[in-house]
């Protein structure tokens, strides 16, 4: 392993100048005695690479050098250790961090879709070269949970990690929540104050807190990265009235990403639930982030902060490059990669809960009777059923929450309505956490 803890100071090279990369800049130009002093060097940036280097970052990038072709950086003698902030999980972004890998250069990422699509290969490469592969950035912005399950946690068996992963979503329904408005309005506003992209589709249809599950799940059972198992679904299709009914019932709709490792499987989901009022992720608001880990020694860990944006995600950036200068690391997912296990998918068919079930349909008589045949005749016991009437001319919401049983009933009662003229629109199916 290189031995980077010294005096002289630890050479960087910042790839990448978005938002995340200008504010590594502000943050060790504002905090770089108090960093030089807890990592036991100064912490220096010597070069810099982006896609464009007319553009104006708000910052001062004169006192850095500009490298055209980001790919030798990872041959400099004169760089010790390479932050990669591009994103993407294919692309420039892999091949800079096998080539840093490789060469036996330690690497440091913000990048959630290249680990949870290429972790497993990167973590070999850098244990063969006993090297750093630091992600801190990568999951959950400024909390500092992957060091909290690498290594506070490390002693403990963990039964169950979920949590809500992606700000934008939490933005988006708490606003709905809150102000009583609907998805699309309150899109367009999020896309206006720069909380969502352009394209959100990566966000509020689960993609992003999916990367993000995946890396959690592999930290907290021990098994390999297994992104193609997460089932995932957003919050595209959540209205006004899901929030209002949630509400009504003591609850508060989250998009939840949940992994539990069992010995029918590991499972792994990302969906919008019903979260009871009692619960903390419920009081978890705007673009904040969460993450519980539940373990048996340890009992409920909470982890709550900022999941994005300059100052939170520049800060993990940073705590990563003090642990290579102190030379504080070890295997990326918290072993050897021939250590983590391969696992069975759960089927989620099996898992026992409640559920809540929104349907669109004609108003019309016999409607509600044959919503209670399908969920009968599956097998579904009901705890309750609202219809409520619609103030458009095209149709009504019925809400039913069933009582605790395994959700492939729920899914039969869906097949069962599958076709029928009675539904205008697909049903929202939420499951309710216990």
């Amino acid at each position: 392993m290189t031995n980077l803890h010294r005096h002289a100071p630890l050479r960087v090279a910042l790839v990448g100048l978005g938002t995340v990369g200008g504010g590594v800049i502000r943050l060790l130009e504002t905090n770089g005695d108090l960093i030089a002093r807890r990592a036991g060097c100064p912490i220096q940036i010597v070069a810099i690479s982006a896609r464009d280097r007319s553009k104006d970052r708000g910052v001062d990038l004169s006192p850095y050098e500009w490298v055209d072709d980001m790919t030798t950086l990872a041959t400099r003698d004169d760089v010790d250790v390479v932050v990669e902030l591009i994103g993407g999980a294919d692309g420039p972004a892999l091949t800079l961090a096998r080539q840093c890998l490789t060469v036996g250069k330690p690497f440091v990422t913000a990048n959630k879709a290249m680990l949870a699509h290429h972790g497993l290969d990167l973590a070999r490469l850098a244990e063969q070269g006993g090297i750093a592969l630091k992600y801190e950035a990568a999951v959950a912005g400024g909390i500092p949970v992957i060091k909290g399950m690498r290594e506070g946690a490390a002693a403990n068996e963990i039964s169950r990690v979920y949590g809500i992963l992606n700000g934008t979503c939490n933005y988006i329904l708490t606003t709905m929540e809150k102000e009583g408005r609907g998805f699309d309005e309150v899109l367009k506003e999020a896309q206006e104050l720069g909380y969502a992209e352009a394209d959100p589709s990566f966000d509020i249809d689960g993609v992003d807190a999916a990367h993000k599950l995946t890396i959690l799940a592999s930290l907290a059972f021990g098994t390999e990265l297994d992104f193609e198992a997460v089932v995932t679904t957003g919050i595209r299709h959540i209205i006004a009235a899901d929030i209002g009914e949630a509400a009504a019932l003591g609850y508060r709709i989250r998009l939840v990403g949940m992994a539990q490792n069992g010995p029918e499987g590991l499972f792994q989901r990302v969906h919008p639930m019903l979260v009871p009022l009692d619960h903390p992720l419920a009081h978890v608001d705007g673009s904040l982030n969460a993450v519980v880990a539940e373990g048996n020694f340890v009992g409920r860990l909470f982890f709550q902060g900022r999941g994005a944006g300059d100052g939170p995600t520049a800060s993990a950036v940073v705590a990563d490059l003090i642990d290579v200068a102190r030379d504080e690391y070890g295997d990326a997912f918290a072993m050897p990669v021939a250590a983590l296990t391969p696992q069975n998918t759960a089927d989620a068919g099996q898992r026992i809960g409640r559920t809540y079930l929104r349907f669109k349909v004609q108003d019309r008589p016999g409607v509600l009777a044959e919503i209670a045949a399908a969920t009968r005749d599956a097998g579904v016991s009901i705890e309750s059923m609202i219809q409520r009437g619609s103030h458009q001319e095209d149709g009504v919401l019925v809400a039913i929450v069933t009582h605790a049983g395994e959700e492939r009933c729920v899914r039969e009662t869906l097949e069962r309505l599958a076709g029928s003229d009675s539904l205008l629109d697909l049903p929202m199916v939420m499951h309710i956490l216990d």
